[in-house]
């Protein structure tokens, strides 16, 4: 499992597929959010604007991707 450090509060779900290069631009993010492909802690998530914060677990392509605060 990789960790994904953020210094805000959130981080978007297609920006964070972007961020980690899981996809290759913003209309893919959208595209497999919306074919039912990306779990947000075990759930599948549809919505690509979803909130991820400091603890959450997303699945994608076989890896995964936990979110944390970033170290100060």
């Amino acid at each position: 499992m990789e960790k994904i450090y953020i210094s805000t509060e959130f981080i978007k779900l297609d920006q964070l597929l972007k961020f980690v290069n899981a996809v290759e631009g913003g209309g893919m993010a959208k595209n497999v959010i919306l074919d039912g492909l990306v779990k947000v802690n075990g759930e599948v998530a549809f919505q690509r604007g979803k909130k991820l914060r400091e603890g959450d677990i997303v699945e994608f392509n076989n890896e995964n991707y936990i979110i944390s605060k970033e170290e100060k």
